[in-house]
């Protein structure tokens, strides 16, 4: 009698959770979120990275124990605990999800939608912060390829935007111990998609918090903020001059924008008018300023001009940290 073997179906889509001190309650809201989807179980897999918290969440998930893939390592930071989860994932289609977040399920059934008829390398999404009840326009563009994409689209920085193919990773991970990892990782993934679709659904809740990353406000946390970003600029910009001309272009624009989001951070950081001047000589020596003339957004195009110019800078200079502090 012949002995067959049951085929291990591959799941759909791994969910990428990573967890570092967060309340417990938060996180059991993000996996029921993705318990809550039209995936089956053997559509789904669920890892939770536990980046060395001080008290491991393990005991008061018990009633996940056969839902979830759970790791713990020592604390490395978001990019390795995100970095460990794709070496472990199995699943056709990847999507991070941090830990204090969660999914919006009419959003994110319509990106289920769009992977499991047209089969993208990757679909863009919205997300909200206003919570949960959000109305979905059911409504895509594409397919396009990322290059396209990227010539005619601001890119959302955050990773958790985007559920794509594990496939179009190859060697790609997140650099360890960056600041601000995202906003390396997603151009790279974005410009490697033949397949794109775009929709403006909210499928991700995200949480802000006042502990949040992005809250820290000593010096010297701001200042390796800052060096982070430069060095990430001078990373896509290396990266954009071994592209072919097409994906160049569009690697680039995204590189400027980057610099603006920069030098706007410069200003509203430091307030520092030799600050700003020093780092903006930086940038020139790497032929990163004066900011090139491309087909920015409003924004972008105006906040170009105001920065190419010495009175600009100075206007900005005094208007913008009062502008941040107001808002």
């Amino acid at each position: 009698m012949p002995v067959t073997q049951e085929v291990q179906k591959q799941p759909i889509v791994s969910f990428i959770i990573t967890y570092y001190n967060i309340p417990v309650a938060m996180l059991r809201e993000c996996i029921e979120s993705i318990l809550a989807l039209s995936l089956s179980e053997s559509e789904r897999e669920i890892i939770l990275i536990d980046d060395g918290s001080d008290i491991s969440p393990l005991n008061e998930l018990l009633d996940f124990r056969d839902q979830l893939i759970y790791l713990r390592q020592r604390n490395k930071g978001l990019s390795e605990a995100r970095n460990r989860g794709i070496d472990t994932c199995k699943g056709e289609y990847i999507q991070f999800v941090d830990a204090d977040d969660c999914l919006i399920r009419a959003g994110y059934e319509h990106c289920l939608d769009i992977v499991r008829y047209q089969h993208p390398d990757i679909v863009v999404f919205n997300q909200s912060r206003e919570g949960t009840e959000v109305d979905t326009p059911y409504l895509f563009d594409g397919p396009m390829n990322g290059t396209e994409y990227m010539k005619r689209n601001n890119l959302r920085a955050s990773a958790c935007g985007y559920v794509f193919k594990k496939k179009m990773l190859m060697d790609l991970r997140f650099t360890p111990n960056l600041l601000h990892e995202d906003e390396e990782f997603t151009p790279q993934i974005v410009i490697r998609a033949e397949s794109l679709f775009s929709t403006e659904t909210y499928a991700y809740y995200y949480r802000e918090r006042p502990s949040s990353i992005v809250h820290e406000n000593n010096a010297q946390w701001k200042m390796r903020r800052l060096d982070d970003a430069e060095y990430i600029i001078y990373q896509l910009n290396h990266l954009a001059d071994t592209l072919p001309p097409a994906e160049r272009v569009a690697l680039q624009r995204r590189v400027a924008q980057l610099t603006m989001d920069y030098i706007y951070n410069i200003i509203v950081i430091t307030r520092s008018d030799k600050m700003l001047e020093d780092r903006l000589q930086r940038l020139q020596a790497k032929g990163l300023f004066p900011l090139p003339e491309r087909n920015y957004t409003q924004k972008y195009k105006y906040f170009r001009r105001m920065t190419n110019s010495q009175i600009g800078r100075k206007i900005l200079l005094r208007t913008l940290p009062w502008m941040k502090k107001e808002n």
